[in-house]
C-alpha cells in the first residue's frame, strides 16, 4: 500500500476531515401538462379525442399535427415578425417525440398525420387521372411533330434563311406527383424530390436517431448541411457531384423532419452535442420537442373516433392546402417576390417586441449552456411560425392578430421546460450513474481503495461496459464529497499497464 493510498485511508476514518456530501442532482426537469388551448381551435377536440382513445400523452398527436400543418404551408407564406424591417420566416417545423417504449408514440404519429397522408391520397388520384390522359394524347403529340419537322423542312427547302420559330413543336410537359412527404431517402434524392415539389417536403422518420446518427458521420457532413439549410426554408441548393451530372439545382429548399424516440437513445445523442462534438445546431432546430411524463394511470377505451372533429381537422388541412397568398391577402415585396408575406398587426407586433426583447437579454445573459442558448434562439423562429400558422389555421387573413401571436408565446413557454429536460438528460444520466455506484456502496459491494476496474468487472445494471458512464459517475461522487480520489501510482520502469486511481468513501455514507 502507498504512502498516499494509506494517509488517505487514516482521514478517512475521521469523519470530521470529510465535507458533509452534498444531495446529487435530481431527476429529470419538471414539465408542464399539455393543453390543447396551444392548438388552433379546430384542431382541439380532434387531438384530445385521439389521445383519450389512445391512452397517449396529447403532445403525441399535437406535435406531428403542427409539424404536417406547416408542411403543408411551406413556401407558400412567410412572416415578416417586424413592422418596417424585411426580416422573414418561413413556417418551416421540426418535431420530436420520446418517451419509453410501449407508450403509443408510432400510433399517435400515424393519427397525427392522417390529414397530410389524405392530402397525398388525393394527389396520387389526381396524378393517375392526368397521367392517363397525358399517354392518351401521346399520338397526337407525336403526329404534331411530325407536322412541324415537315412544316419547317418545307420553308426551309425554299429559304434556307427563313424564319421556322414559328413552327417549333413545343412538347406538353407531364404531370408532376404532388409529394407531401417521404421516409427513406438519400439527400440527394430527397434534393431531386425538391426539385418537383417546391413547396417543400416534410421527411418522416419513425426512429429519428436512423436519420441523425448517420448525419453526424465525416463522410456524411455533405448532408448534414443539407439538412441543416433546409431547416431555413428560404434558400435553394446546387448539386455539382450527382452521378446524373453537375449543376442540378434545387431552386427550393424547405425541408420539415418529424421523429421519435426514447429517452435512453436522447440521453446518448445529447451527451455528444452538450461536450461539443456535434453542436452545429443540428439537435438545437428541433423546437418542437416534447417529452412529456408518462401517466401512471391507464383506462380501456373502446368507442368509435369522433367523426366530426376528424372532419374539422381534414377540413383545417384542406384550407391550407387551397389557400394562395391573394386568398389571405399577402404582401409581395418586388425585392423578395418568391416570398410573399404577412405582418403583425400593431397590438401583436408590440407584444411580439416585448416578448423577443426579453429573449435577447436572457441569451446574452451568458448564464446558461451554449447548446441550450443555441435552441432558445431558435425560437426567434418559432414563435412568429407557430403565430402565422395559428392565424391560418383558425382561417384567417390580413394582419397575425394579438391571439396568434400570444399562441406562439405560450408555445415557447411551454416548450421551455422540455428543452430543459432534453439538455439536462445528459447532465442527469452522470447522476443516475453515480446513484447506483452509491447504492453498491452502501450495501456493501465495494470498500476502501476499490477503483473503476472493480464495476466494470460486476457488470451491474446500468454500468455495465460503459467506461465513460462509470468515470463520469465517480467524478460526480468525489465533486460531491461521497467519495475521495487517490491518485494512480505511475507505471514502473518496465511499463504495463497504467494504474488507476482509486477511492476513499466518505464514512457519512454507511454512518
Amino acid at each position: 500500500m502507498t504512502a498516499a493510498i494509506k494517509e488517505a485511508f487514516a482521514s478517512a476514518e475521521t469523519i470530521n476531515l470529510w465535507c458533509e456530501p452534498r444531495e446529487l442532482p435530481g431527476g429529470l426537469h419538471p414539465v408542464e401538462q399539455f393543453s390543447c388551448e396551444l392548438l388552433p381551435a379546430h384542431l382541439r377536440d380532434w387531438v384530445d379525442d385521439i389521445s383519450e382513445r389512445m391512452q397517449t400523452p396529447p403532445e403525441y398527436v399535437a406535435i406531428p399535427a403542427m409539424v404536417g400543418a406547416a408542411t403543408v404551408v411551406g413556401r407558400k407564406l412567410a412572416i415578416r415578425p417586424k413592422q418596417q424591417d424585411d426580416w422573414k420566416e418561413v413556417p418551416n417545423l421540426w418535431g420530436c417525440i420520446i418517451g419509453r417504449p410501449g407508450v403509443m408514440k408510432s400510433p399517435a404519429i400515424g393519427q397525427a398525420l392522417k390529414p397530410l397522408n389524405r392530402l397525398s391520397a388525393f394527389a396520387g388520384e389526381r396524378f393517375e387521372r392526368e397521367r392517363a390522359e397525358y399517354d392518351a394524347a401521346d399520338m397526337e403529340r407525336d403526329l404534331r411533330k411530325e407536322a412541324s419537322k415537315a412544316a419547317m423542312k418545307k420553308a426551309l427547302s425554299t429559304n434556307a434563311q427563313a424564319d421556322v420559330s414559328n413552327l417549333r413543336f413545343v412538347d406538353e410537359e407531364g404531370p408532376t406527383l404532388r409529394r407531401y412527404s417521404t421516409n427513406d431517402s438519400s439527400y440527394q434524392a430527397l434534393g431531386d424530390l425538391l426539385r418537383h415539389n417546391t413547396n417543400g417536403l416534410l421527411v418522416y422518420k419513425d426512429e429519428l436517431m436512423g436519420l441523425l446518427k448517420p448525419l453526424d458521420r465525416e463522410e456524411n457532413s455533405e448532408a448534414r448541411a443539407f439538412y441543416l439549410q433546409g431547416w431555413n426554408g428560404d434558400g435553394s441548393y446546387t448539386f455539382d457531384r450527382i452521378g446524373r451530372g453537375a449543376n442540378l439545382h434545387v431552386p427550393a429548399l424547405t425541408i420539415s423532419v418529424l421523429g421519435s424516440t426514447q429517452p435512453a437513445k436522447i440521453q446518448s445523442y445529447v451527451d455528444g452535442v452538450v461536450s461539443g462534438s456535434g453542436d452545429d445546431g443540428l439537435l438545437q432546430r428541433f423546437s418542437l420537442a416534447v417529452w412529456p411524463d408518462a401517466s401512471p394511470s391507464w383506462e380501456y377505451v373502446d368507442r368509435l373516433p369522433r367523426a366530426e372533429y376528424r372532419q374539422a381537422a381534414f377540413d383545417v388541412f384542406d384550407h391550407l392546402d387551397r389557400l394562395t397568398p391573394d386568398s389571405v391577402g399577402a404582401v409581395t415585396d418586388e425585392h423578395d417576390a418568391r416570398f410573399p408575406y404577412l405582418r403583425f398587426d400593431a397590438e401583436a407586433g408590440e407584444r411580439f417586441k416585448v416578448w423577443l426583447s426579453d429573449l435577447m437579454r436572457r441569451l446574452r445573459a451568458d448564464d446558461m449552456h451554449p447548446a441550450l442558448e443555441s435552441h432558445f434562439a431558435k425560437y426567434r423562429s418559432l414563435v412568429p411560425s407557430m403565430a402565422l400558422l395559428h392565424h391560418l389555421m383558425s382561417g384567417k387573413t390580413g394582419s397575425v392578430g394579438l391571439l396568434s401571436v400570444l399562441s406562439g408565446i405560450a408555445w415557447s413557454d411551454y416548450l421551455e421546460g422540455h428543452a430543459r429536460r432534453i439538455y439536462g438528460s445528459a447532465v442527469n444520466d452522470t447522476a443516475q450513474a453515480a446513484k447506483a455506484i452509491l447504492r453498491h456502496i452502501r450495501a456493501g459491494d465495494l470498500e476502501n481503495g476499490f477503483n473503476r476496474r472493480e464495476i466494470e468487472r460486476r457488470g451491474w445494471a446500468g454500468l455495465q461496459s460503459n467506461v465513460e458512464r462509470i468515470q463520469a459517475g465517480l467524478g460526480l461522487l468525489v465533486d460531491y464529497s461521497w467519495l475521495r480520489e487517490v491518485p494512480a501510482d505511475q507505471p514502473g520502469e518496465r511499463g504495463g499497464r497504467p494504474a488507476l486511481p482509486t477511492y476513499i468513501i466518505n464514512p457519512a455514507v454507511r454512518g
